[in-house]
C-alpha cells in the first residue's frame, strides 16, 4: 500500500477513535440524577475514575446549606437541586450551580412544625426533575403539598393533595414519568398514589391505595413484559405494579408484616421489598418481575431497615443501619450470605455504585467504600465534614455528598492527599 494511502487510513482510524472516545466521555460526563437513588432509582452511576481514599482538602468544594435536611441531591447538566428545612417548621428549596457549589437561589413556604421521628426532618424527600422543572414534597400533619418551579427558580404551580397522617412525618420522594410527576402517599390512613401533569399539576389520574401504616418507599418503573409498571412499596400490599397511564393496580405481591421504609431494588429481573421495625429489618421478600408477584424468596435476618439495596452481578448487597453489610448470591439460599463484613458505624443513607464498588455514607459523616464483589474489600472512610442521613449522588463526574446543613463535591480524577 503507498505510504499516502496508510497515513490517510492511520489518520482516519485515529481520527473515528478519538471521537468515539469522545462521545463515550459526552455520554458519561452528561449522566443526569434525576431523583433519588439516581437513574431509575436503581443506584447505580455509569461514571469512573473516583478515589476511594481522600482527605477534606480533596473537596473540589464545599458549601453550607441553610437549615437541617436529609434529602439527597437531584442534578441536571449545571444545576443540582435540594430541600432543607428550618426549626419552626419553614421548607426550603435550593438549586446550586453543580460546578462551583454556588447558591444560585432558593425559595420557601411555611409549614407546620409538626412531630418528626429522632431520624427525619423536614427535608427528607429528595427533588426529581424533568430537564425543564423540579418537583418537590413537603407535608405537615395538615397538608402534603408539591411544589414545581423552573430552573430559574420560578414557581410554575403548587398543589396540596390534604392531610398528611403519620407517626414520624414526611420521607418519599416523587419521581417524574412520560410528562407526569407521581407522587406516594401511602399515610395512616386513606391512602393513594397520585400522578399529575409536569406542565399544569392538574392531576392525571389517582390510585386509592390500602394503608396500614405509612410508608417511605420511593418507587421505580420497572420494564415488564415489553410494557413500563410503576413498581411500589408498602406494609399494606407489599411490592405492586400499577400502569403508570391509568394508576390502575395490575398485581401485588401480598402485606408485609412492618413498615416499610427502603424503597424497592431492581435489577437482573428481581425486585426487592424489604420491612422493618426498631430500627432494623425484619423481613426481605424478593419478588420476580414478571407481572405476578409471587414471591420466589425471602431473608429474615441481617437485614436494613432504611438503606436501600443494590442488586449487581447476580449479587444481593444489603448495607444494614448498623454498619454490617452482607453479599448474597441470588441464585442459592437467600438466608446464606457469600460474605458478612462490620464496615462500623451507623447507616441511614443508601449506598450507590460507581464503577464495580459501593460508596455509602454512614450517620457520622464518613464516606465508606467497599468492593460489589463476592470477595469483600473496605478501601477505606473517608470525612464529608458533617453529619449524614443522605445518600450519595453522581453527575458531571463529581460526587456529590450532602450532610445535615453542607453540601460536598468530589471530582473524578482528584488526585488525593497522601495520609
Amino acid at each position: 500500500m503507498p505510504p499516502v494511502r496508510v497515513a490517510n487510513l492511520f489518520l482516519s482510524v485515529l481520527v473515528c477513535t478519538m471521537l468515539a472516545v469522545l462521545a463515550a466521555l459526552t455520554s458519561v460526563e452528561a449522566e443526569e440524577w434525576t431523583r433519588f437513588r439516581g437513574p431509575n432509582g436503581e443506584g447505580k452511576s455509569s461514571q469512573q475514575g473516583f478515589p476511594t481514599n481522600w482527605e477534606m482538602e480533596d473537596y473540589e468544594w464545599v458549601v453550607e446549606l441553610p437549615g437541617k435536611g436529609h434529602s439527597s441531591p437531584a442534578v441536571w447538566n449545571d444545576s443540582l437541586f435540594l430541600t432543607a428545612g428550618l426549626d419552626d417548621g419553614t421548607r426550603i428549596v435550593l438549586c446550586v450551580d453543580a460546578l462551583t457549589g454556588e447558591i444560585r437561589w432558593e425559595d420557601s413556604i411555611q409549614l407546620g412544625a409538626n412531630h418528626l421521628h429522632k431520624k427525619n426532618s423536614y427535608a427528607s424527600g429528595t427533588p426529581a426533575v424533568d430537564g425543564e422543572r423540579v418537583f418537590v414534597v413537603f407535608a405537615d400533619d395538615n397538608h402534603y403539598t408539591i411544589l414545581a418551579y423552573d430552573f430559574a427558580g420560578e414557581r410554575i404551580w403548587s398543589r396540596d393533595l390534604g392531610s398528611f397522617t403519620s407517626q414520624h412525618g414526611q420521607g418519599v420522594s416523587p419521581i417524574v414519568y412520560d410528562g407526569k410527576v407521581i407522587v406516594p402517599d401511602d399515610q395512616m390512613g386513606p391512602s393513594k398514589i397520585v400522578a399529575l401533569d409536569v406542565a399544569s399539576g392538574e392531576q392525571v389520574w389517582e390510585s386509592e391505595r390500602d394503608f396500614r401504616r405509612t410508608s417511605y418507599a420511593t418507587p421505580l418503573i420497572v420494564n415488564i413484559d415489553g410494557k413500563d409498571q410503576l413498581v411500589c412499596l408498602s406494609g399494606a400490599l407489599g411490592l405492586s405494579g400499577l400502569d403508570p397511564q391509568t394508576g390502575k393496580q395490575l398485581w401485588f405481591s401480598g402485606e408485609l408484616p412492618d413498615r416499610t421504609v427502603a424503597s424497592p431494588a431492581y435489577g437482573e429481573g428481581l425486585l426487592t421489598a424489604i420491612c422493618g421495625k426498631g430500627g432494623r429489618g425484619t423481613t426481605l421478600a424478593l419478588v420476580r418481575a414478571d407481572g405476578k408477584g409471587e414471591v420466589v424468596n425471602m431473608r429474615t435476618r441481617n437485614l436494613p431497615y432504611v438503606p436501600t439495596p443494590i442488586i449487581h452481578e447476580g449479587h444481593l448487597f444489603l448495607w444494614n443501619d448498623g454498619g454490617v453489610v452482607c453479599c448474597i448470591d441470588l441464585s442459592g439460599d437467600l438466608e446464606q450470605n457469600v460474605w458478612m463484613e462490620r464496615v462500623g458505624g451507623n447507616f441511614s443513607g443508601s449506598p450507590v455504585l460507581i464503577d464495580g464498588k459501593l460508596y455509602c455514607i454512614s450517620e457520622e459523616g464518613e464516606v465508606v467504600v467497599i468492593d460489589a464483589s463476592p470477595e469483600f474489600h473496605l478501601y477505606g472512610k473517608s470525612p464529608i465534614g458533617d453529619n449524614s442521613y443522605s445518600t450519595p449522588a453522581v453527575a458531571n463526574c463529581r460526587l456529590y455528598l450532602r450532610g445535615f446543613g453542607s453540601l460536598a463535591c468530589l471530582r473524578s480524577g482528584t488526585r488525593v492527599t497522601q495520609r
